[in-house]
């Protein structure tokens, strides 16, 4: 079966009906013309492996996901095996951004080692890289969940592959128990044989911000984006990871708020913070530009306009 991409009336349908969603969210589900919708895939992309049919929002409030509930509202990472300081993204930061991304506290674990255990691992034949089982890293995962956690998240700097038959992945996530691995290996242009070029540490901490927002929405039941540019488009290479935006779609954006109830203009408006943090211009321009369009300056006191925001 081939992918075919929703025309643009249809990724609108995608989001569903806001007739009744007030002023300010109302205007963070109109996608105007922030988001580009998704191209077709070419050969070895995801979507030409996978033509998965998509998930509109309505079709996500009918399985009515699992909320965070009062005493399981905290999101867990659990470092596996060594982040060395000159290879890896910065854990603290990563714990910020989530933080941010999902606007719940995020409790970032002593690091754990992953070998010498249960975990069993191979050499890859095609990158002669060592890779670690996903499925025997989350079945370590599942028994080390803690009691008020709403889910809980491995990351490693070692590649992944989840069964013989596969070459790697960058992660992968079980839904029914809120427990996922993922990687950072692959975001390194060293594991490519390549140089690690100027601009290197905000590369490689702009790849592992996506990986990090990807999986763990798949914590809240979001699957893969269809329908825009977005976040939660899959990928099954680093060119299709690098080439998807760090932001939501107005579909995924629905979804995500939907499950947490987060206020969207003080999510962007933390997310802008963050990005003028750490230099990552492009996302900074992007939310900034959306803030004016929902209706956020940035020069006035908006001190009385914030407001709940259900969507």
């Amino acid at each position: 079966m081939n992918f075919n991409p929703p025309s643009r009336s249809e990724a609108l349908l995608a989001i569903g009906n806001t007739a009744n969603v007030p002023g300010i969210p109302k205007k963070a589900l109109d996608p105007g013309r922030d988001f580009d919708q998704i191209p077709a895939p070419r050969p070895g992309d995801w979507l030409a492996e996978h033509p998965e049919k998509g998930q509109t929002f309505d079709d996500f409030s009918r399985i009515i996901p699992a909320r965070p509930a009062e005493a399981q509202d905290k999101i867990y990472f659990q470092p596996l095996g060594e982040f060395a300081e000159d290879r890896s993204p910065s854990l603290a930061v990563l714990r910020e951004y989530a933080e941010t991304y999902f606007q719940m506290e995020v409790i970032l674990l002593p690091p754990k080692d992953i070998f010498g255990g249960p975990i069993r691992t191979r050499i890859n034949p095609f990158v002669d890289k060592l890779q670690v089982l996903t499925g025997d890293v989350l079945r370590m995962l599942k028994k080390r969940f803690p009691n008020d956690a709403y889910c809980l998240l491995g990351m490693t700097m070692e590649d992944l592959y989840p069964d013989p038959f596969w070459n790697f992945v960058f992660g992968q996530v079980s839904l029914r128990h809120r427990i996922g691995i993922f990687s950072f290996a692959r975001y390194d242009p060293v594991f490519y044989g390549e140089k690690r070029g100027r601009g290197y540490e905000r590369l490689l901490l702009r790849r592992s911000c996506k990986v990090l927002a990807h999986e763990t929405a798949h914590m809240f039941f979001l699957k893969h984006c269809i329908f825009f540019r977005c976040a939660m488009n899959g990928s099954n290479h680093l060119e299709e990871s690098d080439a998807r935006p760090l932001n939501l779609c107005p579909v995924c954006l629905r979804k995500l708020q939907h499950v947490i109830g987060f206020d969207v203009r003080e999510r962007y408006r933390g997310l802008l913070k963050f990005y003028r943090k750490f230099a990552l211009s492009s996302e900074k321009k992007w939310v900034e530009k959306r803030l004016k369009r929902i209706g956020y300056d940035r020069n006035k006191n908006q001190s009385s306009s914030v407001m709940p925001c259900i969507l």
